[in-house]
């Protein structure tokens, strides 16, 4: 099903109910937080975004954008905005493209749940990997970039950050893999062979890890502002499943897009990506690996199982927000009917990489 994510995904929404923030008790705790502020504030809500609540706050000291955890019933370790802070407030004095990090709420009596202020980095977002407003260069630019921004992220001086503590720095995929296949599980409505069938091979099967570096855990295409007339990439949006970890899942997570279909979203598979000007996969590989130090990337179907398990892992979520009305977003309940589909793709990609 194609979706129109320019329209659905892009401006802001009044509040609405739970949505609804204090501004009062808002614009004391950012007198009190945010250098430079100065009031009165009008607050909306991002239209993107299935997971943590996104909220624009224009001040008359300029636009800020404040993240937060949903409110209800949470899964555990889910919706860790204090984890996204604590990342970005790592990388940006480094020079990384992220916005600036200004403070962190961790009392809930002040708007209901915790959350974060940043500055609003203004741009655009890529929601369409197609790119159909563009220019062959252009793409090709912004592809390129794309990779070299991933690049640098692994390459960052971790200890240098201050994010040694970030993560534990081994045996990422096992980790992870326990992590989503608990997640699935406390949120399952009903029993999926293909996933059952991964939860068994995936730790099974694991690829040995060579390296530890930051990873973003959902670095793509439309988690990025650029330029609004270039390719440079100004800011590296939603840090909520960053970790220290193998930074082969960040590039096999971007490398799917050329397994997808693009339906109107990130994936580039079906598209003329010669005319677009979209780099094939083996040049964004080798640009990677150039830019890395690495000679190779290891065989990718291994990887792509796990990343569409995970994302099935991370929907299934969703879909039970959806039943249980806690869902952040009108556009979760289309995602939920997700799951099926991404599941039987990991076991697809299990069975090339050698699953029986």
């Amino acid at each position: 099903m194609s979706v129109d994510a320019e329209k659905a995904f892009v401006g802001t929404v009044a509040l609405e109910g739970d949505e609804r923030l204090d501004d009062t008790a808002l614009t004391k705790w950012m007198q009190d937080n945010v250098d430079g502020f100065e009031g009165p504030i009008d607050v909306r809500k991002f239209s993107g975004g299935q997971s943590n609540p996104t909220y624009k706050v224009h001040a008359k000291s300029g636009n800020y954008v404040l993240r937060r955890k949903p409110m209800g019933k949470l899964l555990p370790s889910a919706h860790a905005v204090d984890r996204e802070f604590k990342v970005i407030s790592g990388l940006h004095p480094t020079g990384y493209p992220v916005a600036k990090p200004f403070g962190l709420c961790e009392d809930d009596s002040v708007i209901g749940s915790m959350f974060y202020v940043m500055d609003m980095v203004e741009g655009r977002t890529i929601w369409n990997g197609a790119m159909p407003d563009s220019n062959p260069d252009e793409r090709r630019g912004v592809y390129l970039e794309m990779v070299d921004v991933l690049a640098q992220l692994h390459e960052s001086d971790v200890d240098a950050m201050g994010l040694s503590e970030f993560g534990k720095p081994g045996n990422y995929f096992g980790r992870q893999i326990g992590r989503w296949t608990k997640q699935y599980k406390l949120s399952e409505t009903e029993h999926m062979e293909p996933m059952e069938k991964l939860i068994e091979w995936l730790p099974a099967t694991m690829p040995e890890q060579t390296r530890t570096s930051v990873v973003h855990g959902d670095y793509r295409i439309d988690n990025a502002i650029f330029e609004k007339d270039g390719t440079k990439c100004l800011a590296v949006l939603d840090w909520e499943l960053s970790t220290l970890g193998d930074p082969l899942a960040d590039f096999t997570y971007v490398a799917m897009a050329w397994v997808t279909p693009n339906e109107g979203r990130s994936g580039v598979a079906d598209l003329d990506r010669k005319a677009l000007g979209i780099p094939e996969l083996e040049e964004v590989v080798e640009r990677y690996c150039a830019a890395t130090g690495r000679d190779s990337v290891p065989d990718m179907n291994w990887y792509f199982a796990y990343n569409f398990f995970r994302l099935a892992g991370i929907i299934q979520g969703i879909k039970k927000r959806v039943i249980d009305g806690t869902a952040a977003s009108a556009h979760a309940k289309n995602m939920s009917a997700r799951v099926d589909p991404l599941a039987a793709t990991a076991w697809e990609f299990a069975k090339k990489a050698g699953a029986e």
